[in-house]
């Protein structure tokens, strides 16, 4: 029996061993050894802090490993995915790896070792030992200090099917790089700002199967060798973006080269011919062309035409001007996305724009157009339409889009809305869930009207319609029509009367903005109810009065509240400002009472607080500044034009990251605590109008303060080193005190300084220049 017993016992250990290595929710543990060996090299700021035997047995769950899961017993739990990238820290100096500690990881199909400052490989230990890895598919080298001789071996890794050497140090001809020209299987090849500076197809003709060379932010001096290739034929995207060149790229050699080529991608490029159906018919076949922010000459559109595939045309930002050709491009009758935005393109548009039947996308924001839209009118293949700030007349009936029945979004701000001399009552086709129409120029003024097909929309998602002096009462009807909105924002017009909602709760809504208006009474109490979900709500300038809505308080989306500017009374419940979800907090400006200093306390979240311009009373009690847990979020606090009185708290001091102290215009007294010297984040302090004595602490040296005002107090005593180092000042007013002594030199070597002001004090000398 005893014997028995003891088998049954190595079986089971047995049984165990092997299950270690089988589990589908545990690692190999010869993989999790190689691991651990692998650790010291890639934790150098203990990234890896999780890679621990005693932590975790299980390596697959650990940072950065993935793990195989399919139910086949050999290979469940082998690792298959190794992103070390970042792990030992950019610019942290070069090393050196031994490519063998990978050995152990015969499954790994993906490996990352990006932004780690390697340089190379150790002797007899480079990328060759790497061709073990039979089914490495993806590596990822990017953002290291890799030279040439890295791509000379890189043939071994036969299997490659993606390689990113994007940011290493390639420099020079990449034609000599043989290497690469092993890599049979590769489709993606990234060596964008690797210092290439010249290129040339036939270095890669063995790679039949590449379907992807990016080779942007090069300083590549030749293009002159291009030809068509076996591996040029199977390129289907092509990136030289922002390749730098002592001339121009020659749009004809690339059409030779890229003859098959789907997307051409040469943004922020300098182009130095005009496109014709002579040089480029030979490139026909692409579909998507991409020259944003590139030196280009208007007439490129006159021979832009050849491309009869053509889907995606972008030009944005790329220097054209003057008026659109009436023909060329306007052949592209496959066209669906034509971006022209950025530009200094002017005139009315084309009537060949009618051509376009395909186009989903139109951008022409940002440019000088001016005139009507009927060349869009009859687009019934348009989705997204993007004509923002420009000089187009548009009228209220919005004629131009209600045959146009799968718009979705249109955006419209900056242009000039007009009214039409014969009604235009037809219905819409379309039903939009995006429209921007913002600080639109009318002649009629004020006691403009909401256009009437807004009526008819049921399906809106966003609308913006701010600074256009819409009038009438507040359009409750929009929400109620509209019940999956997401955000309403109207403000800077004129709508007046009284806010009110229905019952009916949106769950979506989640940014209202009424401010600068002229709506009165008090806020609706069911606006929590209505809309739970409200993350930013802006009522400011109006006429609201009464009580905060209670309600808001428990609003646990809520992060930024401005309701300042307007005729609000009664006390700020405590809870307002302790909120844990809230960001920011404006109630400026309104007639708001009650001691407001112990919520503040409390508000650990709370990063900017706006209460100035009410009737706050009480004193700033001072708090053991060793025993209690400051708010360390908050960065802007403003107190100014209340009736606080007291000493300045000392624990004011002990708020880490301040930035702006508004706390003018009270009855503090007392001297400035010694504990500002601790506020090193500080850019703006007013204490300006108060009651403060004693002399400006001499530690107190911000050295990002820009502006500090403490005029109309009572301090006294030299300037002597206060403010000494603060080189950033813009604005000092120590006006209306009783300083002393002699104006020290060094305000005479704050090259910012623009703004000082010293008068009515006890002070000797002239300002140093």
């Amino acid at each position: 029996m005893m014997e028995s017993k003891w088998v049954w016992f190595i079986i089971i250990g047995v049984m165990l061993s092997v299950l270690e290595d089988s589990l589908t929710d545990a690692c190999l543990k010869h993989e999790r050894v190689a691991l651990l060996h692998l650790k010291p090299f890639f934790n150098h700021f203990n990234y890896l802090y999780k890679w621990d035997e005693e932590k975790g047995w299980d390596c697959c769950r650990w940072e950065g490993v993935e793990c195989n899961t399919t139910t086949t017993t050999t290979t469940t739990g082998r690792l298959i995915r190794l992103s070390l990238n970042s792990t030992r820290g950019y610019n942290m100096g070069d090393w050196y790896l031994n490519a063998s500690l990978f050995h152990p990881f015969k499954g790994l199909n993906s490996l990352n070792l990006s932004y780690n400052s390697i340089a190379g490989f150790l002797e007899n230990q480079g990328i060759e030992k790497l061709s073990r890895l039979d089914n490495l598919e993806t590596l990822d080298l990017s953002y290291n200090s890799w030279r040439n001789n890295t791509l000379f071996h890189m043939g071994a890794l036969s299997s490659l099917k993606t390689l990113n050497f994007r940011g290493n140090l390639v420099e020079g001809n990449l034609l000599h790089i043989q290497g690469l020209n092993n890599l049979t299987n590769l489709k993606h090849l990234d060596l964008s700002g690797s210092g290439i500076e010249s290129f040339s197809n036939q270095g890669l003709n063995n790679l039949t199967n590449l379907k992807l060379l990016d080779l942007s932010g090069n300083q590549i001096e030749s293009f002159q060798s291009f030809k068509e290739t076996k591996g040029s034929r199977s390129l289907k995207v092509v990136y030289l973006d922002y390749v730098f060149t002592d001339g121009s790229i020659p749009l004809l050699n690339l059409a030779e080269a890229f003859s098959s080529v789907k997307t051409l991608s040469l943004q922020g490029s300098y182009l130095n011919q005009t496109m014709t159906s002579e040089g480029l018919k030979v490139s026909t076949n692409v579909e998507e062309i991409l020259f944003d922010a590139s030196i280009l000459n208007t007439n490129i559109l006159q021979g832009i035409g050849v491309f009869t595939c053509l889907k995606t045309l972008s030009l944005s930002g790329s220097g054209l001007i003057g008026s659109l050709p009436n023909q060329g491009w306007c052949n592209l009758r496959n066209l669906q996305v034509l971006d022209l935005s950025a530009n200094a393109l002017e005139g009315m548009l084309p009537s060949c724009l009618a051509n376009l039947t395909s186009l989903r996308v139109l951008d022409m924001s940002d440019n000088h157009f001016i005139g009507g839209l009927n060349p869009l009118t009859n687009l019934t293949s348009l989705r997204s339409i993007y004509l923002s700030t420009n000089h187009f007349q548009i009228p209220m009936s919005f004629a131009p889009f209600t045959n146009l029945p799968n718009l979705k979004a249109l955006s419209i701000d900056e242009n000039r809305l007009v009214m039409e001399t014969s009604s235009h009552t037809s219905v819409p086709k379309f039903q939009l869930k995006a429209i921007s129409l913002s600080k639109s120029i009318t002649s009629q003024g004020l006691g403009l009207q909401l256009p009437t097909f807004f009526h008819y929309q049921y399906d809106l998602r966003s609308v913006v319609l701010s600074g256009n002096n819409f009038s009438g009462t507040f359009p409750v009807w929009s929400l109620e029509n509209n019940t999956k909105l997401q955000e309403l924002v109207l403000k800077g017009n004129s709508f007046r009367g009284h806010l009110s909602f229905s019952s009916a709760p949106n769950f979506d809504l989640s940014l209202m903005d009424m401010s600068d208006n002229k709506l009165q009474g008090q806020i609706p109490s069911n606006i929590c109810s209505t809309f739970p979900h409200l993350r930013m709500l802006f009522l400011s300038k109006n006429a609201f009065e009464g009580n905060i809505p209670p309600c808001l308080n428990g609003m646990k989306d809520l992060s930024f509240l401005d309701l300042s500017n307007n005729h609000l009374s009664g006390r700020v419940p405590q809870e307002l400002i302790m909120n844990s979800s809230f960001s920011i907090l404006r109630l400026s400006n309104n007639n708001l009472c009650g001691n407001v200093v112990p919520a503040i306390l409390k508000a650990n979240k709370l990063r900017n607080l706006y209460l100035d311009g009410n009737n706050f009373s009480g004193e700033m009690p001072n708090v053991d500044v060793s025993t209690f847990r400051f708010p360390t979020s908050l960065q802007e606090i403003d107190l100014s034009n209340n009736k606080l009185y007291g000493k300045l708290p000392r624990w004011i001091g002990n708020i880490s990251y301040l930035e702006r102290l508004a706390l003018s215009n009270n009855n503090f007294e007392g001297c400035i605590p010694m504990e500002f010297c601790n506020l090193n984040t500080l850019e703006f302090l007013q204490l300006s109008q108060n009651n403060l004595s004693g002399s400006i602490p001499s530690c107190f040296n911000p050295p990002n303060i820009e502006h500090v005002h403490l005029h109309g107090n009572r301090l006294s005593g030299p300037l002597s080193f206060a403010l000494y180092n603060s080189s950033s000042l813009v604005t000092l007013d120590l006006g209306g005190n009783n300083l002393t002594g002699t104006i020290p030199k060094w305000i005479g070597t704050l090259s910012s300084l623009s703004v000082l002001f010293l008068r009515a004090n006890h002070l000797q000398g002239r300002i140093p220049i």
